[in-house]
């Protein structure tokens, strides 16, 4: 027994020494540690599919240290708001902490961003995202120097206004061939084209001029040359035959007319005319005169319609040179059938520079003026020291204080269409100033049109126009069978407060309410209502004639200028101004503050009646 358990305890022995239990008789070698993935950005781009900004994908370079991502892109290209796709090797990618989506995620790219990507054991890394705008094609100056143009006689500096670059040359040269000189930033810069040059390049600047400006990346930048010819206006050229003076209101001096029509106009050439001398004080007291002009043919000018005779009002005791052409405006706002047109334009007498005019169509009979075809009548309440030695007329046989000159057509004294006219007027008169003058079917509204009365007396009240009350060019028109019409407007230089020899200077008061023929329809209650309902429509206008005086004197902001040095009337006395200021836009401001002023008086006025 004793043998036995020593044969055991051997045996456990050496079990024990060979590591027991059938295990190996070895231990097990330590395994390796499993690397770390690095975390890395492998690729960084912007997608046009994920930005609506883009017109190509945009991909970014890795730079050679492994730091940042690059790209230069378009100068226009706004780098707010970009959705970045990237592939990473990591757990994560952030920016300031806030997880990044691939595809998904808007930044804004304007300064360099810092995207960390991380990995599952801690580890991080940075990389700075760099969006660069390529430098924008731009033109840094635009000039003409004199140097490079002989017809200048001095620089002329462009300035830039948003993109396009603003000047004016101040002499009447022809400016089709100039060479400009500019400065850009840019790989090239054209014109329709064609490659252009600093102070090589020649270019016609009559209209505008798109220059294009292309960087190395492919952005564009078009500016817009805007270069103005003296004032800008249309400039006329009246040549007379011989150079001759036109010294005459009856008697026309031959010539040839050209038109310089800037941007706005037809241009026209040495078309054959006649010209003379029109108006009365006006071409009496003043030094720059009035003209008519006659065209051998007919034709459009300055964007009116077809005719052969034209106006030249010289504007001389206007220094505004607006109130023709405000009182036209009134009309074109009105009832009644024509007003003028009229455009400024500055003229040349046989090369000589006369100052700044309002081109205006005639009163007168034509299909494109007053349309009165062959039996129509054209009528103006005159003064008989105006009548001229061949005109027709026949005095108010009521009134006694008119003068009807029977413009057209052209008649004899005592034909039928002669008594014809002057019974219709006569006719009128008689039941204006009848017992039964309110009453419908007998009185005053069987005779006349009353929206045409009615229009024609508020413009000329509104303007307290001093020749409108029985002076002078008050015009009438009637078409046999039809009711007699007033108009068109003409004659409203003086008007506006802008006489010294009459109550019309002064914004407040009454003047053509006591025309003879206006006074006595005051009478009638319902002309009266009638009068007071319209006025509130020219009332509610006044903004936009405020608005058209403004529009008009900033066209005329250069002409007016070069018309005072011609004529020396700011600052000085002109018959028969009541105010004399020294600059032009006080004259401006004088003209709106009087209108402003009288609109308000007639419109207590009227309530008053």
């Amino acid at each position: 027994m004793q043998q036995k358990n020593s044969f055991i305890l051997g045996l456990l022995f050496l079990v024990a020494a060979c590591g027991g239990g059938g295990g190996s008789s070895s231990t097990e070698p330590t395994q390796p540690p499993v690397p770390e993935i690095q975390p890395t950005i492998n690729s960084f781009t912007f997608l046009q599919s994920n930005n609506i900004s883009l017109d190509e994908d945009i991909t970014l370079e890795l730079s050679s240290d492994g730091s940042s991502y690059s790209a230069t892109v378009s100068s226009s290209l706004v780098l707010t708001g970009l959705v970045a796709s990237f592939d990473f090797t990591g757990s994560s990618v952030s920016v300031n902490g806030v997880t990044q989506q691939s595809g998904v995620t808007q930044n804004n790219f304007t300064n360099p961003v810092t995207y960390r990507v991380s990995n599952s054991q801690g580890t991080s890394r940075d990389y700075q995202i760099v969006l660069t705008n390529a430098v924008a094609p731009t033109i840094t100056s635009f000039a003409f120097a004199s140097g490079k143009n002989s017809e200048l006689n001095q620089d002329v500096n462009l300035e830039l206004d948003g993109n396009t670059f603003k000047g004016r040359v101040t002499q009447n040269i022809n400016i089709s061939e100039l060479v400009p000189s500019f400065s850009y930033t840019g790989s090239s810069i054209s014109v329709d084209g064609s490659p252009q040059e600093s102070g090589v390049t020649p270019n016609n600047f009559d209209n505008l001029v798109t220059y294009k400006v292309v960087n190395d990346f492919g952005d564009e930048k078009d500016y817009q040359i805007d270069l103005t010819k003296f004032t800008g206006l249309p400039i006329i050229n009246l040549i007379t035959d011989g150079s001759v003076q036109i010294d005459s209101k009856e008697d026309y001096v031959e010539g040839d007319v050209s038109l310089d029509g800037r941007r706005d106009f037809e241009s026209l050439t040495d078309l054959s005319m006649k010209i003379r001398g029109r108006g009365n004080s006006t071409w009496f007291i003043h030094p720059k005169k009035p003209f008519q002009m006659k065209l051998s043919d007919k034709s459009a000018f300055l964007g009116m319609p077809e005719d052969k005779k034209w106006l030249f009002l010289a504007e001389y005791s206007d220094k505004t040179m607006l109130r023709n052409t405000i009182a036209f405006e009134l009309g074109y706002m009105s009832n009644l059938d024509w007003t003028p047109a009229g455009e400024f334009a500055e003229v040349y007498l046989n090369g000589e520079y006369n100052g700044t005019y309002n081109i205006t169509q005639k009163v007168e009979e034509s299909d494109n003026r007053v349309a009165l075809g062959d039996t129509g009548y054209l009528l103006e309440l005159d003064q008989l020291d105006r009548i001229d030695p061949d005109d027709v007329y026949f005095e108010s046989t009521v009134t006694e204080r008119f003068i009807i000159n029977i413009k057209e057509p052209d008649l004899d004294y005592g034909s039928e269409e002669f008594r014809y006219i002057e019974n219709l007027i006569a006719e009128f008169e008689e039941a204006l100033f009848g017992a039964n003058f309110q009453d419908e079917n007998i009185g005053y509204k069987n005779h006349i049109n009353l929206e045409s009365f009615i229009d024609w007396y508020l413009i000329s009240e509104i303007t307290k126009n001093v020749d409108s009350r029985w002076y002078s060019s008050i015009y009438l028109n009637v078409m046999p069978g039809e009711k007699i019409k007033m108009g068109p407007l003409w004659d409203f230089d003086l008007a506006f407060g802008n006489t010294d020899y009459a109550d019309t200077q002064y914004y407040q008061g009454w003047w053509i309410r006591f025309n003879p023929w206006y006074e006595r329809l005051f009478e009638d209650p319902a002309f009266t209502q009638m009068v007071k309902d319209r006025f509130i429509y020219f009332k509610n206008n006044e903004d936009l004639i405020i608005q058209k005086i403004d529009m008009y004197a900033e066209k005329l902001k250069w002409a007016q200028a070069e018309n005072d040095q011609k004529w020396q009337t700011i600052g000085k006395y002109v018959w028969p101004n009541p105010v004399i200021y020294d600059t032009y836009q006080e004259e401006v401001d004088h003209l709106k503050n009087w209108y402003l002023a009288r609109m308000q008086w007639l419109e207590e006025a009227f309530n008053d009646l």
